[in-house]
């Protein structure tokens, strides 16, 4: 793994927290978008080298929706980078993990990812992550 990609944080409202986190990290969001695919909404910071990422679920029955019923607002991931996403995620596997999806999905900000379960990582959902290219 070569980085800290991103971390991700569950919000409720992305029209509340944007400025909230402007504030806090004094940089502006640099770019929102929608994957359909995971229901979510997110808005992307950069923090040094490292990003945060915002995450507003589309719908109440929404992966994010459903966190923050059971866990509130805060964090939901950590997003690791690396050079080939296949090779880590086989890997991984070999190493005993389970992973929640078998090949990598587009995400946003333009990556292929691939999520660990948590209840092997001490409860932290963590997130494989690799630019398209």
């Amino acid at each position: 793994m070569k980085q800290v990609e991103h971390i991700g944080i569950a919000v409720k409202s992305l029209e509340t927290s944007i400025p909230l986190f402007t504030r806090i990290l004094n940089t502006n969001c640099y770019k929102t978008e929608e994957v359909e695919s995971e229901q979510v909404r997110t808005a992307f910071f950069q923090s040094g080298e490292t990003k945060v990422e915002l995450l507003e679920s589309l719908g109440p029955d929404g992966v994010i929706a459903k966190f923050i019923e059971k866990k509130g607002e805060g964090m939901h991931h950590i997003a690791f980078g690396v050079k080939n996403i296949v090779e880590e995620m086989d890997r991984l596997t070999r190493e005993g993990f389970t992973l929640l999806n078998e090949i990598p999905k587009v995400g946003a900000d333009n990556k292929l990812v691939c999520f660990l379960h948590p209840k092997e990582t001490n409860g932290v959902l963590i997130e494989l992550c690799q630019s398209i290219t």
